[in-house]
């Protein structure tokens, strides 16, 4: 086995506000640190935001950090594949979800792509990703944006609640 595997950081986004929502926060890390080339970093308290841009329940936010030698679009695919298992459905955009994964940050990669666009486009303008991540990476540097913390007094109207 070649122990010089190219090891990258990958901040994920985790929510979901249908079903047992907490439950599958917490089943999502879990399955996290078993994907393939890659281990389970660190990973935030569990959050309590109201939807933004959206209705339904609230939901229930982390973030995790992970270590992968997984490409980006390899690991955002294998997230979609961890949507798809917990039931998740795109009817519309914003639409309440069973699970919502969203790489936030590769490395200090920027990715404009089909796929994918790494740093997570709106991740400066929610508190329910800065704040479990500033919670596990307090000096994180965002690509092209700076510190994440400068971007805290912009979302203090947000509610949010550690739970």
């Amino acid at each position: 086995m070649d122990s010089q595997v190219e090891k990258f950081t990958a901040y994920i986004g985790i929510g979901a506000n249908l079903g047992d929502a907490r439950q599958t926060v917490a089943d999502a890390i879990a399955q996290l640190a078993q994907l393939s080339q890659t281990s389970l970093l660190a990973q935030s308290a569990f959050y309590r935001t109201a939807p933004v841009d959206s209705s339904g329940d609230d939901y229930v936010n982390a973030v995790a950090a992970v270590s992968t030698s997984l490409t980006p679009l390899q690991l955002l695919h294998a997230l979609q594949d961890m949507e798809q298992r917990h039931g998740r459905l795109r009817p519309y955009r914003n639409a309440p979800r069973t699970l919502d994964l969203d790489i936030l940050l590769y490395a200090e990669q920027s990715i404009a792509g089909a796929e994918l666009d790494v740093p997570h486009p709106r991740m400066t303008q929610r508190a329910f990703v800065l704040i479990p991540l500033l919670e596990i990476a307090a000096d994180i540097v965002i690509p092209g944006h700076g510190p994440a913390q400068d971007f805290l007094p912009q979302v203090q109207g947000q509610a949010i609640s550690k739970i």
